[in-house]
């Protein structure tokens, strides 16, 4: 295929090299030029730009497609606020399904209920009128149940009768309610996902898989999607001591969803103190210092990235700990040069963030978790107290003090929507942990290369580099070069930014 010369004018870039720009001249996957709209070389091609805004494309760092595509195109249930309009929602879309159908549905959270008490297995099949039903609540670490689909996790750890599993017993459902989905169906829930990160200027997600969250199946069926008029997926397979699979799956590294522990909402993350609403102990704590070391050798050994999820705090010292005992193996600087992430990292405290800068542990991080459950009278309220509560996601102080960072949303646990994710970042709940638009942004799309192991011509404008970026309507304007997110002194709330285009190496894979 001929490489394309595209001239784009009228337009203002956000870019160091050339902050002055209205126009930019791509050839083929590159930008070739930067500059003055007058001054722009000819091409094969020319697009106005009307005064949009161009920045470098987002990058998702942590994303589950099928699950994404199955919330965008199923039931949505992050708006219910009781369990008898839970059941009102699953009856009204089983009544559409085939009667072997498997009813999917997302985004319940109790937590915002005045009756914390959802509706039971037996209950769920009346509504459905008895077709089997999974449900995964807000965090995806817990899930409601048909009574059809409670045998395969009788007897297994997180069982419980009235239908709400948690941990594995939700894998053994999980598996089940994924399982009934045919190839065509898996696929073209992926693509319904990639095709919206792409219609939100994302040109590249991390999807996250491995044993409890997918399949390989799954995740070699995104894997093809890969850039085919879509955004680019890199792959990562969650299985302990998984580095040489996850190498023969194309997968970038044996990270990701490697559980260390479960999630605060379904109180399986594994913290050092006690849950403060009610008898749930110290959550769930699934991996050892002893094997997180033994995790990260085999990745030093078969060359590919490793990784964790872990929430609470007492997951992520433990995972710290791992770290130290393979830094005495192999030196500290190896580990450092496999550029291993932990994600999500909610409470963590000073001496545990010392310990991820020494190690060169990168925090791929979600910063709407706060704007949904944080601050003093929400879930993580419920589940810590208020100290505790605020004390999470200092996503603010992991960048001041030197963490790489990588923001994602965990989508379908948060909607696909990377300026809120900025937000998030640059206002969270507790003004302790601000940190800058700009610096966001930068975590947003540059920081998402780079915890994928590509930092080289990628996620910025200049010559040279990647032609990859996004083109913005911005309707309140720019501040520094971005465009204005933050309410002004007088709380008034700026619109939000509207995709026009997104590039990827060159290839339109949106336009509007």
């Amino acid at each position: 295929m001929k490489r394309e010369r595209v001239r784009y004018v009228n337009g203002r870039f956000y870019s160091a090299a050339e902050p002055r720009a209205t126009a930019m001249v791509t050839d083929g996957g590159a930008i070739e030029w930067l500059g003055a709209s007058a001054e722009a070389p000819v091409a094969d091609r020319t697009v106005d730009l009307d005064g949009a805004l161009v920045t470098p494309a987002f990058v998702d760092a942590h994303l589950h497609a099928t699950d994404t595509g199955l919330a965008l195109d199923g039931l949505d249930l992050s708006g219910v606020r009781s369990a008898a309009a839970l059941l009102e929602a699953v009856a009204g879309f089983a009544a559409s399904r085939p009667a072997d159908a498997v009813v999917h549905g997302h985004g319940w959270d109790e937590s915002t209920w005045a009756v914390q008490t959802p509706p039971s297995a037996r209950e769920l099949d009346r509504a459905a009128a008895g077709r089997r039903v999974y449900l995964s609540q807000a965090s995806v670490h817990s899930a409601l149940v048909s009574a059809s689909l409670l045998p395969v996790a009788r007897g297994v750890e997180g069982f419980d009768e009235s239908g709400w599993v948690r941990e594995q017993a939700h894998h053994a459902v999980r598996e089940v309610a994924l399982g009934a989905l045919t190839p065509a169906q898996r696929t073209a829930a992926q693509t319904s996902a990639l095709r919206r990160a792409a219609q939100l200027g994302i040109a590249a997600v991390h999807e996250c898989g491995g044993p409890g969250t997918s399949s390989e199946d799954d995740l070699l069926s995104v894997l093809r999607l890969s850039e085919q008029g879509l955004p680019q997926v890199f792959g990562y397979w969650g299985e302990l001591g998984g580095a040489r699979r996850a190498r023969e799956l194309g997968a970038r590294g044996a990270a990701g969803d490697l559980y260390a522990d479960g999630a605060l909402g379904s109180r399986t993350a594994s913290v050092r103190s006690p849950y403060a609403d009610g008898e749930h102990g110290c959550g769930e704590a699934f991996v050892t210092a002893e094997q997180a070391a033994e995790h990260l050798l085999d990745c030093v050994r078969v060359g590919v990235q490793g990784g964790f999820h872990a929430i609470g705090d007492a997951a992520i010292a433990a995972v710290l700990e791992g770290f130290a005992l393979a830094a005495k193996q192999v030196g500290v600087e190896t580990l450092r040069e496999g550029h291993h992430r932990i994600e999500h990292v909610e409470l963590i405290d000073k001496a545990m963030i010392a310990r991820m800068v020494e190690f060169g542990v990168i925090a791929s991080v979600q910063p709407v978790f706060d704007a949904l459950w944080g601050g003093p009278d929400r879930m993580y309220a419920q589940r810590l107290g208020v100290e505790r509560a605020l004390a999470t996601n200092p996503i603010g102080t992991l960048h001041a003090t030197g963490v790489a960072l990588a923001f994602g949303s965990d989508s379908p646990v948060t909607a696909l929507d990377p300026w809120a994710v900025v937000v998030a970042a640059a206002a969270p709940r507790n003004p302790r942990f601000r940190m800058s638009v700009r610096a966001a942004f930068a975590a947003s799309s540059r920081g998402g290369w780079r915890a994928a192991g590509v930092s080289e011509r990628v996620g910025v404008l200049a010559p040279g580099h990647a032609a990859t970026f996004a083109v913005w309507d911005t309707p309140s304007g720019l501040a520094q070069g971005l465009p204005a997110l933050l309410p002004d002194i007088d709380g008034v709330v700026p619109g939000r930014p509207v995709c026009r285009r997104t590039v990827l190496h060159g290839e339109t894979i949106f336009e509007l």
